[in-house]
């Protein structure tokens, strides 16, 4: 070691009342940052690093603490000091977290207004960096028995396709659908594409006896229902 380099401090280093399991047993996991939420799921370091070191490094690898929804094994093993051990337990807690966030799917979820379909698709969507097409298949009591992703990429007329669309309706026996897709830039503003694909679904929908009830576009945690805005 070079005499004015400084030993890097190891998680044994801290103070035992300091250490974030301590903390989370003392004050709540709510108290803790996620920097140390991660040290947890690691529990380990390595023999240059603390474990508190290798989370802040694998916290700064995205741009956004939202972003580690979507991470991947092999992302999470690109960062230096996580093998494959500690990347399936920081997938399997993120796993873990969509599903405790999600509603019981043996209790139908009930739409009876466009914040009640935003509110069913926003943790999802709004933080995806590509553009998804997403449809809510209705039943006859407004409640939802399948979601499908009909599409990602650019909305544009010519590919979205409403028998995309309507053979996933028939297929699931939907009484009405409700189509949303984010805009990655966060903002929700419809644009004509998006006001020509809605026009053309909503056709469709009318030639096949299933209603097209709104369309959502959602941008950062916020969103505008095409229906209210007088474009369906």
């Amino acid at each position: 070691m070079k005499l004015d380099e400084k030993p890097q401090m190891m998680i044994r280093d801290v103070h035992l009342a300091d250490r974030p399991r301590e903390r989370l047993i003392r004050q709540g996991a709510s108290s803790l940052s996620n920097q140390e939420l991660i040290a947890i799921l690691l529990r380990t370091g390595t023999k240059q690093e603390s474990v508190l070191t290798l989370a802040n490094r694998i916290l700064t690898s995205f741009d956004k603490i939202q972003d580690f929804q979507y991470a991947t094994l092999e992302e999470c093993m690109k960062v230096k000091g996580v093998g494959q051990a500690k990347a399936v337990q920081l997938l399997a807690a993120v796993e873990l977290g969509k599903r405790v966030n999600r509603k019981d799917s043996r209790e139908r979820y009930v739409i009876r207004s466009p914040e009640d379909a935003a509110n069913y698709l926003m943790t999802d969507m709004a933080s995806l960096q590509q553009e998804h097409f997403v449809a809510l298949f209705l039943n006859v009591k407004n409640e939802v028995l399948h979601k499908e992703t009909i599409f990602i990429g650019s909305l544009n007329a010519s590919i979205v396709h409403p028998r995309e669309l309507f053979r996933e309706a028939v297929k699931r026996s939907a009484a009405s659908i409700i189509c949303a897709h984010n805009h990655p830039s966060g903002n929700p503003a419809p644009s004509p594409e998006d006001i020509e694909v809605t026009k053309r679904l909503v056709a469709a929908g009318d030639m096949m006896g299933i209603d097209v009830l709104d369309h959502l576009v959602i941008g950062d945690h916020q969103f505008i229902s095409l229906k209210e805005k007088g474009y369906m």
